[in-house]
């Protein structure tokens, strides 16, 4: 990375806008409480990204235009996930509306049980992900449903959310459809499927123990939970059209993804498609969102559609619990989390611009001593990305860039460092809230990023489980080292 320095700022005073960004979060987070991410969380990054900016341009004079110009493509880089989000925003309420959603959710809770839901929602949602290569779609097509249906069988929403986003992230993690599994391997110079059956040794045994804990923690709480299957049944059935018809959508979602049609462009022909099913199917659901103000039954019907694509929307369905389920936010459900984006790329542009960022890595690299310690390294440094560029791309590459000749040198295969570093930021970015994929998640969801994190199981076992195996050494492999020790890695840090 390029800085206007000519020498690193020292590690403890890089830590100083991490310490005020962890201060100003809990100041936040016990004023606002679950409000902090619509305007406390985005103040507390501008203030800290400041706290970067005047630190580097005083004390070391780094030129302001080095880090407008870091924050600038910071922003731009996160421009199409942007875009995803508003499409993901679109996408989710034209499913509810249209009846996908209610129709999945109607026969789900008939065929599921509360014992083996949450383990069934992981392994479900892992296949869709392996499928389509995408965490995000996966939550905000089959999560969603999947979240109604464990509302229904009277599972906690935070247990549900965690067995989605668990299997959501075994599947991005794995699939040669995955952008951060490509991204991993390219930038490290490995093979793809290489990559993909080395991850397999750290991968199988953590998604095998999350499993596990999901099959045991569906019969506690499947035992004890207030099922409410008929409620929701009868409700749903007055208030949509359901029909098998409706699944029409999803299945050419999956062929447009099947056949690698990008991202961007199936999100929104899904959107499009699910809005058409909604005026065939669910015609009065559709005018009753429009509010039958008499200007026809055309115009009423556009402006109803045009509703659920942009704004939020409420019905009654006769039950709390289902009105509550079917409430959609539309695009300006986004707005919360792309403000918050904005700020998050502002501070993680601030970081990079300034050295930081690279300053603590550093830091952490002088500590190694053997194959467990470059790997654990990895993994601090790659959650450490994540949370200081709030990026899980962004993440990825900085590891990869910043670890690749270590390992060269150090005589370690390329693959352990392409694994590492899927193992430490991909599962990992959906843990933190300011992070893209955190803020994204806890959005679609409706469910905050702090109360799903427990539960998220397999996202945390997969970097303690990438130390255990470097523990254990198997199948790592060494090639001629050169002397690291007697190397310089960077620049010494200054005061």
């Amino acid at each position: 990375m390029t800085t206007g320095q000519t020498k690193l700022p020292h590690p403890l005073i890089s830590f100083i806008p991490i310490i005020a960004l962890v201060c100003l979060m809990a100041l936040t987070i016990s004023i606002f409480g679950a409000d902090s991410l619509s305007g406390g969380t985005q103040v507390s990054l501008l203030v800290a990204t400041a706290v970067c900016v005047c630190i580097s341009m005083w004390v070391y004079h780094t030129p302001w235009q080095e880090m407008e110009r870091s924050i600038k493509k910071n922003i731009g880089d996160s421009a199409v996930s942007i875009i995803i989000l508003l499409i993901i925003g679109m996408m989710s309420a034209s499913w509810m509306i249209s009846g996908v959603v209610p129709t999945m959710i109607y026969y789900g809770v008939q065929v599921m049980s509360p014992q083996f839901f949450l383990v069934c929602s992981c392994v479900i949602c892992a296949i869709v992900s392996v499928m389509t290569g995408s965490s995000w779609t996966t939550v905000a097509t089959m999560g969603i449903a999947l979240l109604g249906i464990g509302n229904a069988l009277g599972l906690p929403n935070y247990w549900t959310a965690g067995a989605i986003i668990s299997g959501a992230y075994f599947g991005d993690k794995i699939s040669p459809l995955s952008d951060t599994t490509i991204l991993a391997s390219t930038a490290t110079d490995v093979n793809l499927f290489t990559h993909i059956k080395y991850m397999l040794r750290t991968t199988t045994p953590s998604m095998a123990i999350t499993l596990v804990i999901y099959l045991v923690a569906g019969f506690v709480l499947g035992a004890n939970g207030d099922i409410q299957v008929d409620e929701y049944t009868t409700s749903l059935d007055a208030k949509f059209n359901i029909s098998a018809w409706t699944l029409i959508v999803p299945v050419v979602t999956a062929i447009m993804i099947a056949k690698k049609v990008p991202s961007l462009i199936t999100l929104f022909i899904s959107s499009l498609l699910a809005g058409i099913t909604a005026v065939v199917l669910q015609p009065n659901v559709v005018l009753e969102i429009a509010g039958n103000n008499g200007m026809g039954d055309s115009m009423d019907m556009i402006k109803g559609l045009m509703t659920v694509f942009f704004a939020s929307t409420d019905l009654d369905t006769g039950s709390q619990l289902v009105n509550e389920l079917v409430a959609t936010n539309g695009m300006a459900g986004m707005l919360d989390t792309i403000w918050l984006i904005l700020c998050a790329m502002c501070f993680g542009g601030s970081m990079i611009a300034s050295g930081m960022i690279q300053s603590i890595t550093m830091l952490i690299i002088r500590g190694i001593r053997n194959t467990t310690s470059l790997v654990s390294s990895t993994v601090f440094a790659g959650i450490m990305s994540n949370i200081l560029t709030c990026d899980q791309y962004m993440s990825i590459i900085l590891t990869a860039n910043i670890f690749k000749d270590v390992y060269q040198k150090k005589g370690y295969e390329g693959r352990l460092l392409s694994r590492t570093t899927e193992d430490a930021v991909t599962v990992t970015s959906v843990l933190i809230p300011w992070n893209t994929c955190g803020m994204t998640q806890s959005t679609v969801l409706g469910v905050a990023t702090i109360a799903y994190l427990p539960f998220c199981f397999f996202n945390y076992i997969s970097p303690l489980m990438s130390i255990i195996v470097a523990m254990t050494g198997w199948q790592i492999k060494k090639h001629d080292p050169q002397n690291l020790d007697n190397q310089p890695i960077a620049e010494e840090p200054k005061a």
